[in-house]
């Protein structure tokens, strides 16, 4: 199961006998054998040849909050004729997977508190590639959970104080990381939306997000919540969103490559879940739900 999960995130999965680096961006090799006293790992993981991570895996339904310590273990075991090639941080691998084929968890090591987290899949190659030169490119802030601590001020001349407050609790809960979402609630005509575009944009310029899936339930909002996009003056130099990011509804045909928001139905994305799955897998850094009230 974990095998088939990591080829359909364009992993390449060999045995340690027949390992060749030059296959793929990604590489994962079975069974690797680790630094004595650390035995070996069940998946040991090459992007562009050198090691990134390691995968512990378990049988399906083992719960994997109980072989941490296992996959921490094999991340500082790296045997010297593979540590000379690798990518360590605080001379440990940067990336830890615990897996059992119906979960999977992720330690992110440049995050500024670094914990396991569950994840729906194995991200691609490419976007722990990514991951590396972000934190390369900024090594006081290496991801978007150490930006998020450092947003800039928060320009209030155009917004009405519910959406100051819905705006500044956000950012506090991604700051504090006590918990994986955060819920607005607001009145019918307060601007939720404007307050979500508010957001959006200040999470893709300062605080390290590279996309966002914007969620609506009818068609009807999908093209309203495309017009504020549209309509957007971001603060400073007054330049409308659409200019610096590309805004897209979700078609059947799929999503650009060049998207930074994505808005679609909830119908859309399970028509599309597919696509979702295997093209883009991991590259969602945030996603923003809008539904209308109860009546």
């Amino acid at each position: 199961m974990i095998d088939r999960q990591l080829r359909d995130a364009d992993w390449v999965v060999q045995d340690r006998a027949e390992i060749n680096l030059f296959a793929g961006t990604g590489v994962a090799v079975r069974e690797a054998i680790m630094a004595k006293g650390h035995g070996r790992v069940d998946y040991l993981l090459y992007v562009d040849q050198r090691v990134v991570g390691v995968i512990e895996a378990k049988p399906e339904g083992t719960p994997l909050s109980g072989v941490e310590w296992q996959s921490a273990m094999y991340a500082e075991g790296l045997p010297p004729a593979v540590r000379l090639k690798a990518l360590t941080r605080d001379g440990r691998l940067p990336f830890v997977f615990e897996a059992s084929g119906s979960e999977t968890h992720f330690t992110n090591g440049y995050d500024p508190q670094p914990r396991a987290r569950r994840i729906f899949a194995f991200p691609q190659p490419g976007t722990l590639a990514r991951i590396v030169r972000g934190a390369e490119a900024d090594l006081k802030r290496p991801t978007w959970r150490a930006k998020v601590r450092h947003l800039p001020p928060l320009d209030v001349a155009a917004l009405r104080p519910a959406q100051i407050t819905a705006i500044e609790g956000v950012e506090r809960s991604l700051a504090e990381q006590r918990l994986d979402r955060s819920l607005v609630q607001m009145a019918t005509g307060a601007g939720k939306t404007y307050t979500a575009v508010t957001e959006c944009y200040r999470l893709l310029k300062h605080g390290g997000f590279t996309s966002v899936l914007f969620l609506v339930d009818r068609n009807n909002l999908a093209d309203q919540t495309l017009a504020e996009f549209q309509n957007y003056r971001t603060p400073g130099d007054g330049r409308r969103f659409t200019e610096l990011y590309n805004v897209d509804k979700l078609t059947s045909a799929g999503m650009l490559g060049s998207s930074s928001v994505v808005i679609s139905t909830i119908q859309r994305v399970r028509g599309c879940r597919c696509q979702l799955g295997s093209r883009r897998r991991g590259r969602y850094m945030g996603t923003i739900s809008m539904r209308q009230p109860a009546a």
